[in-house]
């Protein structure tokens, strides 16, 4: 008889509740789909009377870290979230003791990972993540299995649900960054501080991840150049559609001539490409590589069925005995940090201006534009409002970003130019 994989939960939130549920109410199907029965020995939780719906399966662990020294737990599964301890602490121990681990912590790993993997590879035991980046979608697995035998040029997608929600719901609707993000917290979209998520940060931790796998580089969330939502207005969305393109958070990775480009913004896509058209909270990873071609991922990203799908894949692999090395090479042979700076960056852009009405305006920033070699590629200005406030749009040329940002400091310190000015890049995606 096949002695049980008995595994241990630290964290009963959304998606360790979701797991729970998967491996109780499945457990027949997952049993025989892994090739041995999953046993839930142990659980910890901060409150182990909250009502979840279920009885809790196993013995209740009051601390989490003891589950790494429970001589009953043959996996640990961490699902409480944030980069320091208790999560921190867990992980490490576990591995240091030669147990397998399970996490869905992007943060953790973008912070420790390094580490851990060395820890993991060291006792010879998996650490598997597929969770910890855009829910269920397999794009881990894609990565450090399928994709094995190919080079990847670049990389990008949409990462943050929540961020996708607001800017789907602002180009839908035409209301208010503000408004929409009031509804994304009513409907649990969004935490009441949504900052991690509206800010860029929670995107770069997953790019940290994807773009070490798939440029064999260490993980380097410093080298991540990471700007949120927060400034792009209605008025930004409007000119937007009428030139032909949408605003998507995107996280960006791509080998150049001066290292990894890795990068988190909101971007202009062209309206008719793959990544514009997905909407409200689904996520998106595209790459682009040789010799397969180009492929997109597209799916849930969050959510307790998502993730603790994804959670429940990485335990059947375990179960099934399956070992990959975290990043798919020992840690030694990881190429060092490689990050190209923001400043280098070549590309298309967006500029929105507010601007007094009035003669020799256009003239003064056109010469600022010439100064530095900057070329417009196209202009909008609806209507005139004499010595009133306007919107003027630019769209610019390609050039380095460097330039870009030279030639809007002058533009921003002009005094007809009445706020700083927005700047958004556009990449051109089939």
């Amino acid at each position: 008889m096949t002695l049980p994989l008995r595994v241990g939960i630290a964290g009963l939130g959304t998606v360790g509740a979701g797991l729970v549920r998967i491996l109780t109410e499945e457990s027949a199907v997952f049993a025989a789909r892994s090739g041995r029965p999953i046993a839930i020995s142990a659980v910890s939780a901060r409150d182990a009377g909250k009502a979840r719906g279920f009885k809790l399966p196993g013995r209740f662990e009051p601390n989490p870290v003891a589950l790494a020294d429970a001589e009953d737990v043959d996996v640990v599964v961490e699902l409480m979230g944030g980069e320091g301890d208790p999560a921190y602490a867990l992980v490490k121990r576990a591995l240091q003791r030669g147990k397998a681990v399970v996490t869905a912590n992007k943060a953790l790993l973008s912070r420790h990972g390094m580490e851990l993997a060395r820890l993991a590879e060291d006792a010879r035991v998996p650490l598997n993540f597929e969770a910890a980046v855009a829910g269920g979608i397999p794009i881990i697995k894609a990565i450090r299995e399928a994709l094995v035998a190919n080079r990847v040029q670049r990389l990008y997608g949409i990462l943050n649900g929540t961020c996708n929600f607001i800017l789907t719901e602002m180009t839908k609707s035409g209301r208010a960054f503000g408004d929409v993000l009031k509804e994304a917290q009513a409907r649990g979209y969004a935490e009441a501080d949504p900052a991690f998520d509206v800010g860029g940060l929670d995107a770069a931790h997953k790019l940290s991840l994807l773009a070490a796998l798939a440029f064999g580089t260490e993980i380097d969330l410093p080298g991540i150049h990471v700007e949120g939502i927060e400034t792009v207005s209605s008025e930004d969305i409007q000119f937007a559609d009428e030139l032909g393109y949408r605003i998507k958070l995107l996280g960006i990775a791509r080998a150049t001539d001066h290292g990894i480009e890795q990068r988190v913004h909101p971007t202009m896509v062209p309206s008719e490409s793959a990544v514009a058209r997905i909407e409200g909270v689904t996520n998106a990873v595209m790459i682009e590589a040789a010799p397969v071609g180009n492929l997109a991922f597209e799916g849930p990203g969050a959510g307790a069925g998502a993730t603790a799908s994804a959670v429940a894949a990485d335990i059947a692999d375990i179960a099934r005995g399956s070992f990959n090395l975290p990043f798919i090479v020992p840690t030694g042979r990881l190429k060092g940090r490689q990050s190209a700076p923001i400043a280098r960056h070549m590309g298309m852009s967006y500029v929105r201006l507010r601007v007094r009405d009035k003669a020799g305006v256009m003239a003064a920033i056109t010469a600022i534009l010439a100064k530095h070699e900057v070329s417009i590629e196209s202009l909008l200005q609806h209507g005139r409002a004499p010595g009133e406030a306007v919107s003027i749009v630019m769209t610019m040329h390609e050039c380095p970003e460097a330039t870009m940002r030279a030639a809007l400091a002058e533009i921003g310190a002009l005094e007809s130019v009445l706020a700083l000015p927005n700047f958004i890049r556009i990449e051109s995606f089939s």
